[in-house]
């Protein structure tokens, strides 16, 4: 009975590349209809309107709080509502313009390393992936141990912690790293062969780092405030969670740029094709600031705290063994959190880019595309965005870090860690800006396989052999995997049979 249904587990995996490959047959030389004159309606309003309200709203106060200490102190006599909080003489904290240098500093050495990373995307781009992967547990344990060296103690923890769960990451993962780099070459070498996008993601990193100068503004008016500590760390967070919302919808909109070109390109056979429509990234650029922005602002709020949740959940569970209170718990939260993922996953953003639809049914359309043809299988395997995150992180731990030695030389207290957080915020969002171009590509790629494989096979057939192995391979795993579970739940079964009761 088990033969049996390991061949009809085997036949089922085979099926769904079968499935694929009988698709891009059918389709021919591809579905052109797919990404052009399709009627784009506007979705998502409320959230648009959420966000700008939001964005108007944030400037104003930003401005407000900066200038209330900018070269006068208590410009607008707010002390008066802290008094009974804060001695106004004794805890003074200067200025705002002795921070925002500070900021800047973060703001700058954050938008370098992400222009330096793209520029090297066409050469080096690999060995830096490798590199960040490696190198981002050691630079957390040293700033872990400057931090306790500064007596920080709370965040001597938090980045000892970041450094063990990053080391057991990458254990965990280190069998799919090959695969994932692979992808990201091509990937890296999708994005190089389209030099509008690269221009695009320099905009939108400037766009990203003039809002920065009044966001930190106003973060550097708040430090220098004499509202009491926490007061002090309340604001920072709100500005902070605002700021992270702000740069997760400036990089969905890349994301949803990026992606419509790179579908543009697989669908019409490439960047020259005669078919390819006139200026499409201004038509791809118009509609993601426009009737998908809506769209974008909804699914930034919720997609990389559920994306990043997902991949540690995932990593914890391929390392728990055979403890089975723990791995019922755990297995709980992943099937918690992967119903989530129908509902807020990055893939929507290229669905958005293509067909135009709202954000949650874009969200549920290319997950139920990955779950039908299998490929599904294929994007939990991938850890390319895992990845792209640590660069990230690393990108925003080094801004972070210069800002923070520079008002630790200055001024040895609480600043330090509120102005070398929030910098790193800055420094992550800037960097992450230059990430996303890549992730766009990696994306719509996977959606590509799935919705039509000749569309991979036509841009490069030796890739396209690579996925298609990858996929049955995942396939077979999976189905050894169903085979070992029920063969455990049967002998578990006949052993409580036999016991007398």
């Amino acid at each position: 009975m088990n033969d049996s249904h390991s061949s009809s587990s085997d036949s089922a995996s085979m099926a769904a590349i079968d499935q694929n490959v009988g698709r891009s047959r059918r389709s021919g030389s591809g579905d052109q209809t797919l990404a052009t004159d399709i009627p784009r309606h506007w979705h998502d309003i409320f959230w648009l309107g959420v966000f700008l309200f939001h964005l108007m709203g944030l400037a104003l106060a930003l401005a407000v709080l900066g200038l209330n200490r900018f070269k006068k102190s208590d410009r607008f006599n707010f002390d008066r509502y802290t008094s009974n909080t804060t001695v106004t003489v004794e805890n003074s904290h200067g200025l705002t313009e002795d921070y925002w240098p500070m900021y800047g500093l973060g703001g700058g050495v954050g938008t370098l390393l992400g222009w330096a990373w793209l520029l090297l995307l066409g050469s080096q781009a690999n060995h830096m992936m490798k590199i960040s992967v490696h190198i981002l547990t050691t630079y957390l344990a040293v700033v872990s141990v400057l931090c306790f060296w500064s007596e920080q103690i709370f965040w001597g923890v938090t980045f000892a912690t970041g450094a063990a769960l990053q080391f057991l990451y990458v254990i965990s993962v280190i069998d799919r790293l090959p695969f994932t780099m692979l992808v990201l070459q091509k990937a890296v070498k999708m994005v190089w062969s389209l030099p509008e996008v690269m221009r695009v993601s320099y905009a939108f990193m400037l766009v990203m780092l003039l809002w920065m100068g009044l966001w930190s503004f106003g973060a550097a008016g708040v430090v220098a405030s004499n509202i009491n500590l926490n007061g002090r760390w309340w604001l920072l967070v709100v500005l902070s969670l605002s700021l992270f919302w702000t740069g997760a919808v400036l990089c969905n909109t890349v994301h949803v740029i990026v992606s419509g070109m790179v579908f543009l390109v697989l669908i019409h056979g490439g960047r020259e094709a005669a078919s390819m429509p006139a200026n499409p990234l201004m038509k791809s650029l118009r509609y993601s600031v426009t009737k998908s922005f809506g769209s974008i602002c909804y699914g930034s709020l919720f997609t990389a705290a559920i994306r990043t949740l997902r991949w540690e959940i995932r990593g914890l569970r391929s390392k728990i063994g055979k403890n089975e209170c723990l791995l019922c718990c755990v297995d709980f939260l992943f099937h918690l959190v992967e119903t989530l993922v129908r509902f807020f996953n990055k893939y929507a953003y290229v669905q958005i880019a293509v067909h135009g639809k709202s954000f949650n049914r874009s969200a549920r359309d290319a997950w139920e595309l990955f779950q039908s043809t299998g490929v599904e299988a294929l994007v939990a395997y991938d850890c390319s965005g895992a990845v792209l995150l640590m660069v990230t992180l690393l990108g925003g731990l080094i801004s972070g870090t210069c800002s923070g030695v520079w008002t630790h030389i200055k001024w040895n207290d609480d600043r330090v860690t509120m102005v070398g957080s929030t910098a790193m915020l800055m420094g992550m969002v800037l960097v992450g800006l230059a990430m996303v171009a890549v992730e766009s590509a990696v994306t719509s790629i996977y959606i590509c396989y799935a919705e039509d494989p000749l569309l991979i096979h036509r841009w490069d057939a030796e890739f396209f052999n690579q996925l298609s192995e990858a996929l049955h391979q995942r396939l077979q795993h999976r189905s050894s995997r169903a085979r070992e579970v029920l063969t455990h739940n049967r002998f578990n079964a006949g052993i409580q049979g036999t016991v007398p009761v």
